[in-house]
């Protein structure tokens, strides 16, 4: 057998979401839109749809409890505080019971009509593992968060240790074998992208046009220069798959040390000169030799304690309140 068994192929949909009240039932009908026919031409035997509630303030859930008065498609995974994004992605892919899942946002810049396509490259090649959507054009946003998120991917791309795709996101199509491993990772700050392309196997990107919001740009919920957003990518793809910063700390402090050592020749100079002011000089070499020791010292000890800390914590990456399913 391969990858999965034609005969019961099941299909998972992981959306992480925050306050889409106003979007969930233009998702729900364009996804169900992409899915049903897939079901009848008998290309999927069955699908689920699990909604991952980041804490949610607005009436999300009390919609989502109604659509599932109605249909037995949809699972609702209830956190018990607000996690963040890609926490919500894990507890989806812990949930999920597909041969294969896809990962997508729930704001629809994303399109759900792209499932099909999806499905359709993964199962015709035994080999591919992951599909992945890589944008071309991003409608309907600020052309400042265009110019940094393309520096922004640049830069994390430059300094990884692993090749993440460009303007390639969360919306991808992932084997149950991917997501095994995803799971198995652990990492006290997970980001999605990096540990699928850190994961390996053979992976092939479809390209599309991403649709701005469609309840519109102002109601993002992740601004590109927020706190939020900065924080995340320092802790996530920064950190996580790069010791660059570390390394960067190492060499100033390296700099700042041969810079004071070149000062002291400097303050002797001026001194068989005659212009040797005393005190200044000499205080100053001293700081900035010991400011630059400080540094090096600093980056190597975080080199280690960062990694040990995150490991050796134990903290769940996430707590689920609940867990609805239609009866």
């Amino acid at each position: 057998m391969g990858k999965y068994n034609p005969e019961h192929f099941r299909i998972s949909i992981v959306l992480s979401f925050y306050n889409e009240a106003e979007v969930i039932p233009e998702l729900l009908r364009r996804l169900r839109q992409a899915l049903i026919p897939l079901v009848e031409q008998k290309q999927i035997t069955a699908y689920e749809i699990i909604f991952v509630n980041d804490s949610s303030t607005d009436i999300s859930e009390a919609v989502l409890r109604e659509e599932l008065e109605c249909h037995k498609d949809i699972v609702l995974v209830n956190m018990s505080r607000n996690f963040g994004h890609e926490e919500c992605f894990i507890a989806g892919l812990a949930q999920a019971q597909g041969d294969a899942v896809i990962t997508l946002d729930a704001d629809l810049q994303d399109p759900p009509e792209l499932i099909p396509d999806m499905i359709r490259a993964w199962k015709d090649d035994p080999e591919v593992e992951v599909v992945y959507t890589t944008r071309k054009e991003r409608h309907g946003e600020h052309p400042l968060k265009m110019l940094v998120t393309m520096l922004g991917y640049r830069f994390i791309r430059a300094i990884s240790s692993v090749q993440i795709p460009l303007n390639s996101g969360d919306f991808k199509l992932i084997s149950r074998r991917v997501a095994n491993h995803v799971l198995a990772l652990s990492e006290d700050k997970p980001f999605m992208r990096g540990m699928i392309s850190w994961i390996g196997y053979k992976q092939i990107p479809i390209y599309y046009d991403r649709d701005p919001r469609y309840d519109g740009a102002e109601n993002t919920k992740f601004h590109v220069l927020s706190r939020r957003v900065i924080y995340s990518w320092l802790d996530r793809p920064l950190i996580s798959y790069s010791d660059e910063p570390l390394k960067f700390t190492l060499l100033c402090g390296f700099l700042l040390s041969l810079i004071s050592l070149l000062y002291i020749f400097v303050v002797l100079f001026q001194k068989v000169m005659g212009w040797y002011s005393p005190g200044w000089p000499a205080l100053m070499c001293a700081i900035l030799f010991i400011g630059g020791i400080q540094l090096m010292m600093l980056g190597f000890t975080g080199l280690y304690v960062g990694a040990i800390f995150r490991q050796t914590r134990g903290r769940p990456l996430y707590i689920i309140k609940e867990i609805v399913r239609a009866p």
